[in-house]
């Protein structure tokens, strides 16, 4: 790789930590190709995405940002899972580590804020983007149908009360 292409990479790697809700960090020693692409699969069906990436180059594009201490998980054979949703990236890591004992999450990254091992598993467990936007519309939606209800039950009452008087009078 030269010059050119490294300064590529890490340029690639700052536009990754800058734009992505959430960046996982993870060993993948002992990974088959096919396991990898599943991995990849996984992340992608939920919106995310995998690199490898080369540690000195990541410690590179990590230079200057405000989750710069993140570097200190990128030792050894690791692979960067993230996503735009703050959540799904975290989700996705932490299923893949349940089926797969060879991928071990390290720590990674949410906003500014750097995860521990803990940490990452403390925002997979959090809602997702999609799930939020469901029930804060669940939420808006539901004072409508009960005033709808609550205006449609005294119809039907006087409907029936009417109807009972009707059978009692015949």
């Amino acid at each position: 790789m030269d010059r050119a292409q490294k300064e590529k990479v890490v340029e690639e790697l700052g536009q990754i930590f800058e734009s992505s809700g959430v960046v996982v960090v993870a060993h993948y020693v002992g990974l088959t190709v096919a396991e990898m692409q599943d991995l990849r699969a996984r992340a992608s069906e939920a919106g995310g995405a995998v690199r490898v990436a080369k540690n000195r180059l990541a410690k590179i594009a990590l230079e200057g940002t405000p989750i710069s201490e993140m570097g200190e998980y990128l030792t050894g054979m690791t692979v960067l899972t993230y996503s735009e949703d703050p959540v799904a990236a975290a989700k996705v890591a932490e299923d893949y580590a349940k089926d797969n004992s060879k991928f071990e999450i390290l720590g990674g990254a949410m906003g500014g804020d750097i995860l521990d091992r803990a940490g990452v598993t403390a925002v997979s467990k959090l809602p997702s983007r999609e799930e939020l936007l469901a029930t804060i519309a669940g939420m808006i939606g539901a004072p409508a149908s009960n005033i709808a209800g609550a205006i449609g039950a005294p119809a039907s009452n006087i409907a029936s009360i009417l109807s009972t008087i009707e059978e009692k009078a015949a």
